[in-house]
Formats: structure tokens, sequence, C-alpha cells
């Protein structure tokens, strides 16, 4: 039987993980980047609690392969909360454009992915190190799905958001996420296209092989006296910021959807009068 996959609580602490996290440089200060470790570990923790069930699944090794990850990455996906254009807007009222609201998100995304791979790296100190595959395929879909959420709201930003169900778009952003590019600008015009995403083989197949290098790349801050957590926190966070810059840069090139969605989605200026009232 499958293990069970992150439910919606455990979505929502990534979440708000990532959003505590987008303060500016200078507001995120040692207490706050020291909970945000503790909060990472703890997190990673959950995770693995429900994909290993103890040390079950570690006794099987190398069960949390690429393909077994993608199945239960496919089923989280739809869980991540992502904020709407309006939302991110109403929350960073001091990001005048597009690029300065993109970077807060980058710097959020990329401190959170740190904190988590802090928590295990640091979880590798310990004098036997517990059930470390179930500790790597854990933080592997905890970063993923930051780094989702990420791509999902840098599309809001820049005027590509999917159409669709909650688990259509899901869909088109876990293909963006495995291909490190914006979702296909061709099926922002035909959105029957994004039904068989999720379900399609070849989406699946490069979702494994993202998830099989991100997982080998966790190796070295799972490796008892090294610098574990600083190795994890580092590595994670240069991941999500390349990820993000990549992303961002096929963005950038494309027109948005509706060239006025920026203005449409600023925040109502306080005593404004909203028509109706």
């Amino acid at each position: 039987m499958p293990a069970p996959v992150p439910d919606a609580g455990l979505a929502g602490e990534l979440a708000e993980l990532v959003e505590q996290a987008e303060q500016p440089e200078g507001e995120w200060q040692i207490a706050e980047y020291r909970a945000g470790r503790g909060r990472g570990r703890a997190l990673v923790a959950n995770v693995a609690h429900l994909l290993g069930r103890g040390g079950r699944v570690a006794a099987k090794g190398a069960a949390f392969g690429g393909r077994a990850l993608t199945e239960q990455l496919v089923q989280a996906a739809p869980r991540i909360p992502v904020r709407d254009l309006a939302t991110l807007r109403a929350q960073h009222p001091g990001a005048a454009d597009p690029e300065a609201l993109a970077d807060l998100l980058v710097t959020g995304a990329a401190r959170a992915s740190g904190a988590l791979g802090a928590g295990v790296g640091a979880a590798a100190m310990l004098p036997v190190p517990p059930a470390m595959p179930v500790e790597i395929a854990a933080e592997t879909l905890a970063v993923a799905a930051v780094e989702i959420k990420l791509i999902a709201e840098l599309h809001e930003v820049y005027g590509a958001r999917a159409p669709g169900s909650v688990t259509q778009r899901a869909g088109a952003y876990l293909s963006a996420w495995a291909n490190r590019r914006g979702i296909d600008a061709r099926l922002l015009s035909r959105p029957a296209g994004f039904a068989a995403l999720a379900l399609g083989a070849e989406v699946r197949q490069q979702l494994s092989r993202r998830l099989t290098r991100s997982s080998l790349r966790r190796l070295p801050s799972l490796t008892p006296l090294l610098v574990g957590a600083g190795i994890g926190a580092t590595v994670n966070r240069r991941d999500t910021r390349r990820l993000a810059g990549e992303v961002r840069a096929d963005l950038r090139a494309r027109p948005p959807v509706d060239r006025a969605y920026w203005a449409a989605a600023a925040p109502a200026v306080r005593g404004e009068v909203v028509p109706g009232d």
C-alpha cells in the first residue's frame, strides 16, 4: 500500500514558513532564522513520518526512488496553497512592480528551502542518523512543494496564470517545475490541454528524473562529520534561486495574457468607496 501523502495541513505549514520568510533583508534576524530552521526540521520530520511510518521504509533502502516520489508529489501538488496576484499585492503593498514582488517571493522561497535543508543536515550530525533514506525523500518533497508554490505565484506576478481547475493548474505547474521554465504558453490559449498534464506519462518521467537528481544532490548534507546543516541550507537556497531565475527569464520574455492584469489586482486604497456599497 502506498505511503500517505503530505496532507493539506502540512502544505499550509510549508506555505506559512515561506510567507514568513518574505521579509525584506535586514528584518530577517538571527532569531527568525533559527526559528525557521527549527520549523523546517519539524516539517521534514512530519513528512518523513507520513512517508516512512518509521524504519519500515528505511529498511527498503531505495524504496523512495524517483517514481515513488513522483506519485507522492502529483497527489500533494493540488493541496499546495497558491496566492493570487491580488492577495500577493495586498500582502506586499511596497512592491511597486512585478520585479519587486517577484524578488520578495524568491527570497521567501529560498529562505524556506534553506531552512528545510538545514533541518535535515542537522539531523545528520547525530551519532546515529535516523532513517536517512526517508529523511532525504521527505526533504526532497518538502522543497519541491516550496518551489512549485513559488513557480505558481511567479506566474501570477507575470500575468501568466494557468487556467482550469486546481488539479489542472497543479499539473501545469508540476510540468513547469520539472522543465525549469514557465508553463507551455500554447496551453494558455488551449486550456483543455491542462487536463492531461497531471496524468501524462511524459510529465511523470520528467518529474521522476528531476526528483531523483534533487535527492542525489542532498546526499552530502546527510554525511556525518561534515557541516551538514550548512551544506543542506546552502545547496537548497542556491538551487531554489537558480530555478527561480530560469523561470523568471522565461516569463519575462512572454507578453502577459491581459496587459492590464497588474493594475486590475491593485490593493484597494484605504477609504475608497467600492461600487455597490
